[in-house]
Protein backbone atom coordinates (compact mmCIF):
# COMPACT_ATOMS: atom_id res chain seq x y z
CA UNK A 1 0.00 0.00 0.00
CA UNK A 2 1.20 3.49 -0.86
CA UNK A 3 1.48 5.93 2.04
CA UNK A 4 1.74 9.68 1.86
CA UNK A 5 3.99 11.54 4.33
CA UNK A 6 1.49 14.37 4.90
CA UNK A 7 -1.11 13.98 7.64
CA UNK A 8 -2.59 15.43 10.83
CA UNK A 9 -4.42 13.76 13.71
CA UNK A 10 -5.68 14.72 17.17
CA UNK A 11 -6.42 12.31 19.99
CA UNK A 12 -7.88 12.92 23.47
CA UNK A 13 -7.74 10.47 26.34
CA UNK A 14 -8.64 10.32 30.00
CA UNK A 15 -5.90 9.35 32.45
CA UNK A 16 -5.98 8.90 36.24
CA UNK A 17 -4.64 12.46 36.44
CA UNK A 18 -7.07 14.05 33.97
CA UNK A 19 -7.29 14.54 30.19
CA UNK A 20 -4.34 14.52 27.78
CA UNK A 21 -4.48 15.69 24.15
CA UNK A 22 -2.05 14.55 21.44
CA UNK A 23 -1.61 16.40 18.14
CA UNK A 24 0.61 14.88 15.45
CA UNK A 25 1.57 16.55 12.18
CA UNK A 26 3.74 14.93 9.52
CA UNK A 27 5.24 16.30 6.29
CA UNK A 28 7.61 14.90 3.70
CA UNK A 29 11.25 14.37 4.66
CA UNK A 30 14.05 12.15 3.47
CA UNK A 31 14.21 10.26 6.77
CA UNK A 32 12.02 9.73 9.83
CA UNK A 33 12.59 12.82 11.98
CA UNK A 34 10.31 13.06 15.05
CA UNK A 35 10.09 16.17 17.23
CA UNK A 36 8.35 16.19 20.62
CA UNK A 37 6.78 19.00 22.61
CA UNK A 38 6.07 17.58 26.05
CA UNK A 39 5.30 19.02 29.50
CA UNK A 40 8.23 18.64 31.87
CA UNK A 41 6.42 15.99 33.91
CA UNK A 42 6.22 13.76 30.79
CA UNK A 43 9.80 14.15 29.55
CA UNK A 44 10.79 10.70 30.74
CA UNK A 45 8.33 9.24 28.21
CA UNK A 46 10.26 10.58 25.20
CA UNK A 47 12.45 7.51 24.74
CA UNK A 48 9.41 5.20 24.67
CA UNK A 49 7.62 7.59 22.30
CA UNK A 50 10.53 7.54 19.85
CA UNK A 51 10.55 3.76 19.79
CA UNK A 52 6.78 3.64 19.36
CA UNK A 53 6.72 6.00 16.38
CA UNK A 54 9.04 3.66 14.45
CA UNK A 55 6.35 0.99 14.58
CA UNK A 56 3.92 3.16 12.65
CA UNK A 57 5.93 5.46 10.35
CA UNK A 58 9.02 5.04 8.19
CA UNK A 59 9.70 8.49 6.76
CA UNK A 60 8.66 12.08 7.31
CA UNK A 61 9.19 15.01 9.63
CA UNK A 62 6.76 14.38 12.48
CA UNK A 63 5.81 16.96 15.12
CA UNK A 64 4.19 15.46 18.23
CA UNK A 65 2.61 17.81 20.78
CA UNK A 66 1.16 16.75 24.13
CA UNK A 67 -1.19 19.12 25.96
CA UNK A 68 -2.71 18.73 29.40
CA UNK A 69 -6.33 19.67 30.13
CA UNK A 70 -7.42 19.66 33.77
CA UNK A 71 -4.51 17.49 34.79
CA UNK A 72 -3.52 17.78 38.45
CA UNK A 73 0.21 18.11 38.47
CA UNK A 74 0.65 17.62 42.24
CA UNK A 75 -0.75 15.07 44.65
CA UNK A 76 -4.20 15.93 45.99
CA UNK A 77 -4.37 16.99 49.68
CA UNK A 78 -7.11 15.59 51.93
CA UNK A 79 -7.88 16.19 55.64
CA UNK A 80 -7.91 13.22 58.01
CA UNK A 81 -11.18 14.02 59.81
CA UNK A 82 -10.73 11.37 62.46
CA UNK A 83 -7.33 12.71 63.42
CA UNK A 84 -8.69 16.25 63.34
CA UNK A 85 -11.48 15.31 65.82
CA UNK A 86 -8.92 13.82 68.14
CA UNK A 87 -6.75 16.90 67.92
CA UNK A 88 -9.75 19.17 68.54
CA UNK A 89 -10.65 17.18 71.65
CA UNK A 90 -7.08 17.49 72.91
CA UNK A 91 -7.12 21.24 72.29
CA UNK A 92 -10.37 21.59 74.21
CA UNK A 93 -8.94 19.71 77.21
CA UNK A 94 -5.80 21.86 77.11
CA UNK A 95 -7.91 25.04 76.92
CA UNK A 96 -9.80 24.00 80.09
CA UNK A 97 -6.56 23.44 81.94
CA UNK A 98 -4.99 26.67 80.61
CA UNK A 99 -7.83 29.16 80.07
CA UNK A 100 -5.46 32.04 79.43
CA UNK A 101 -3.57 30.32 76.64
CA UNK A 102 -3.85 31.65 73.04
CA UNK A 103 -6.26 29.73 70.81
CA UNK A 104 -4.82 27.28 68.32
CA UNK A 105 -3.86 28.63 64.89
CA UNK A 106 -5.61 26.83 62.02
CA UNK A 107 -2.43 26.64 59.92
CA UNK A 108 -0.58 25.12 62.88
CA UNK A 109 -3.36 22.59 63.27
CA UNK A 110 -2.99 21.54 59.61
CA UNK A 111 0.75 21.08 60.14
CA UNK A 112 0.12 18.55 62.90
CA UNK A 113 1.39 15.11 61.84
CA UNK A 114 -1.37 13.00 60.33
CA UNK A 115 -3.90 15.80 59.80
CA UNK A 116 -3.11 16.34 56.09
CA UNK A 117 -2.80 13.31 53.85
CA UNK A 118 -1.69 13.18 50.22
CA UNK A 119 -3.38 10.94 47.68
CA UNK A 120 -0.52 9.83 45.46
CA UNK A 121 -1.32 9.40 41.76
CA UNK A 122 -0.41 6.17 40.02
CA UNK A 123 2.33 7.58 37.79
CA UNK A 124 2.69 4.32 35.85
CA UNK A 125 -1.01 4.25 35.02
CA UNK A 126 -0.86 7.87 33.84
CA UNK A 127 2.10 7.10 31.56
CA UNK A 128 0.49 3.97 30.16
CA UNK A 129 -2.72 5.85 29.34
CA UNK A 130 -0.72 8.67 27.73
CA UNK A 131 1.33 6.21 25.67
CA UNK A 132 -1.80 4.39 24.51
CA UNK A 133 -3.32 7.70 23.43
CA UNK A 134 -0.11 8.38 21.47
CA UNK A 135 -0.44 5.00 19.71
CA UNK A 136 -4.07 5.74 18.84
CA UNK A 137 -3.06 9.12 17.42
CA UNK A 138 -0.26 7.53 15.40
CA UNK A 139 -2.70 4.99 14.00
CA UNK A 140 -4.98 7.83 12.94
CA UNK A 141 -2.03 9.55 11.25
CA UNK A 142 -1.13 6.31 9.49
CA UNK A 143 -4.71 5.91 8.29
CA UNK A 144 -4.74 9.44 6.87
CA UNK A 145 -1.39 8.85 5.16
CA UNK A 146 -2.76 5.63 3.71
CA UNK A 147 -5.85 7.29 2.25
CA UNK A 148 -3.81 10.11 0.74
CA UNK A 149 -1.25 7.61 -0.53
CA UNK A 150 -3.97 5.67 -2.35
CA UNK A 151 -5.06 8.87 -4.08
CA UNK A 152 -1.47 9.65 -5.08
CA UNK A 153 -1.02 6.12 -6.45
CA UNK A 154 -4.17 6.51 -8.56
CA UNK A 155 -2.96 9.83 -9.96
CA UNK A 156 0.45 8.38 -10.80
CA UNK A 157 -1.09 5.31 -12.46
CA UNK A 158 -3.28 7.54 -14.59
CA UNK A 159 -0.26 9.50 -15.77
CA UNK A 160 1.64 6.28 -16.45
CA UNK A 161 -1.22 5.10 -18.64
CA UNK A 162 -1.09 8.37 -20.56
CA UNK A 163 2.68 8.00 -20.92
CA UNK A 164 2.26 4.49 -22.28
CA UNK A 165 -0.16 5.79 -24.91
CA UNK A 166 2.34 8.49 -25.90
CA UNK A 167 5.14 5.92 -26.18
CA UNK A 168 2.94 3.77 -28.43
CA UNK A 169 2.24 6.82 -30.60
CA UNK A 170 5.97 7.48 -30.86
CA UNK A 171 6.62 3.87 -31.85
CA UNK A 172 3.93 3.98 -34.55
CA UNK A 173 5.35 7.25 -35.87
CA UNK A 174 8.97 6.01 -35.95
CA UNK A 175 9.02 4.35 -39.44
CA UNK A 176 7.49 7.44 -41.01
CA UNK A 177 9.94 9.66 -39.16
CA UNK A 178 12.94 7.58 -40.23
CA UNK A 179 11.77 7.59 -43.86
CA UNK A 180 11.33 11.35 -43.74
CA UNK A 181 14.76 11.77 -42.16
CA UNK A 182 16.36 9.54 -44.78
CA UNK A 183 14.75 11.50 -47.61
CA UNK A 184 15.88 14.74 -46.01
CA UNK A 185 19.47 13.48 -45.84
CA UNK A 186 19.38 12.26 -49.43
CA UNK A 187 18.09 15.60 -50.67
CA UNK A 188 20.71 17.46 -48.67
CA UNK A 189 23.54 15.24 -49.93
CA UNK A 190 22.26 15.51 -53.49
CA UNK A 191 22.50 19.27 -53.26
CA UNK A 192 26.01 19.02 -51.83
CA UNK A 193 27.13 16.61 -54.58
CA UNK A 194 25.70 18.62 -57.42
CA UNK A 195 28.51 19.06 -59.86
CA UNK A 196 30.98 17.02 -57.76
CA UNK A 197 32.36 13.50 -57.95
CA UNK A 198 29.40 11.16 -58.38
CA UNK A 199 31.34 7.93 -58.69
CA UNK A 200 29.95 4.64 -57.28
CA UNK A 201 32.66 4.56 -54.58
CA UNK A 202 31.82 8.04 -53.40
CA UNK A 203 28.12 7.23 -53.41
CA UNK A 204 28.74 4.09 -51.33
CA UNK A 205 30.65 6.10 -48.72
CA UNK A 206 27.89 8.70 -48.53
CA UNK A 207 25.31 5.92 -48.25
CA UNK A 208 27.21 4.48 -45.28
CA UNK A 209 27.30 7.87 -43.61
CA UNK A 210 23.57 8.23 -44.13
CA UNK A 211 23.00 4.86 -42.48
CA UNK A 212 25.11 5.93 -39.49
CA UNK A 213 23.15 9.16 -39.17
CA UNK A 214 19.88 7.26 -39.36
CA UNK A 215 21.04 4.86 -36.64
CA UNK A 216 21.94 7.78 -34.38
CA UNK A 217 18.50 9.21 -34.93
CA UNK A 218 16.74 5.90 -34.14
CA UNK A 219 14.95 6.15 -30.77
CA UNK A 220 13.78 2.54 -30.60
CA UNK A 221 15.96 1.85 -27.55
CA UNK A 222 14.60 4.88 -25.73
CA UNK A 223 11.05 3.79 -26.48
CA UNK A 224 11.77 0.28 -25.19
CA UNK A 225 13.33 1.64 -22.00
CA UNK A 226 10.44 4.03 -21.44
CA UNK A 227 8.01 1.15 -21.75
CA UNK A 228 10.09 -0.93 -19.30
CA UNK A 229 10.37 1.91 -16.78
CA UNK A 230 6.62 2.55 -16.90
CA UNK A 231 5.95 -1.12 -16.14
CA UNK A 232 8.49 -1.01 -13.28
CA UNK A 233 6.87 2.04 -11.69
CA UNK A 234 3.50 0.31 -11.80
CA UNK A 235 5.03 -2.74 -10.12
CA UNK A 236 6.66 -0.60 -7.41
CA UNK A 237 3.31 1.01 -6.59
CA UNK A 238 2.00 -2.46 -5.63
CA UNK A 239 4.79 -3.20 -3.13
CA UNK A 240 3.92 -3.47 0.57
CA UNK A 241 6.90 -1.46 1.79
CA UNK A 242 8.18 2.13 1.71
CA UNK A 243 8.61 2.96 -1.98
CA UNK A 244 9.22 6.72 -2.10
CA UNK A 245 12.94 6.50 -2.79
CA UNK A 246 12.51 3.84 -5.47
CA UNK A 247 9.91 5.96 -7.19
CA UNK A 248 12.14 9.02 -6.99
CA UNK A 249 14.93 7.07 -8.72
CA UNK A 250 12.54 5.83 -11.42
CA UNK A 251 11.38 9.39 -12.10
CA UNK A 252 15.01 10.28 -12.82
CA UNK A 253 15.32 7.34 -15.22
CA UNK A 254 12.09 8.22 -17.01
CA UNK A 255 13.20 11.83 -17.34
CA UNK A 256 16.56 10.75 -18.76
CA UNK A 257 14.90 8.70 -21.51
CA UNK A 258 12.41 11.47 -22.30
CA UNK A 259 15.26 13.96 -22.64
CA UNK A 260 17.12 11.61 -24.99
CA UNK A 261 13.98 11.12 -27.04
CA UNK A 262 13.59 14.89 -27.25
CA UNK A 263 17.20 15.39 -28.38
CA UNK A 264 16.80 12.73 -31.09
CA UNK A 265 13.41 13.88 -32.31
CA UNK A 266 13.20 13.65 -36.09
CA UNK A 267 9.86 15.36 -36.53
CA UNK A 268 7.66 17.87 -34.78
CA UNK A 269 5.36 15.00 -33.79
CA UNK A 270 8.10 13.24 -31.83
CA UNK A 271 9.16 16.53 -30.29
CA UNK A 272 5.61 17.15 -29.07
CA UNK A 273 5.41 13.63 -27.65
CA UNK A 274 8.71 14.10 -25.80
CA UNK A 275 7.49 17.39 -24.31
CA UNK A 276 4.25 15.79 -23.15
CA UNK A 277 6.21 12.95 -21.58
CA UNK A 278 8.41 15.36 -19.64
CA UNK A 279 5.38 17.28 -18.38
CA UNK A 280 3.81 14.07 -17.08
CA UNK A 281 7.06 12.95 -15.46
CA UNK A 282 7.43 16.28 -13.68
CA UNK A 283 3.87 16.02 -12.38
CA UNK A 284 4.59 12.54 -11.06
CA UNK A 285 7.91 13.63 -9.55
CA UNK A 286 6.15 16.29 -7.48
CA UNK A 287 3.65 13.70 -6.21
CA UNK A 288 6.38 11.18 -5.46
CA UNK A 289 8.03 13.67 -3.07
CA UNK A 290 5.11 13.08 -0.69
CA UNK A 291 5.21 9.28 -0.81
CA UNK A 292 6.74 7.40 2.11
Amino acid sequence: MVYSMTAFARQQAETPAGQVVWEIRSVNHRYLEPHFRLPDSFRELESALRETIKQYLNRGKVECTLRLQGVQRDAELTVNLGMLDQLQHALNVAAEKMPGAAPANLLEVLKWPGILETEQLDAKAVQQATLQAFKDCLQAVSDVRGREGSSLAELINNRLDTMRELVEQAEVHMPEALTAQRQHLQNKLADMLDGRDNSPANNDRLEQEMVILAQKADVAEEIDRLRTHIAEVKAILKRKEPIGRRLDFMMQELNREANTLSSKSLTSVLTAIAVDLKVLIEQMREQVQNIE
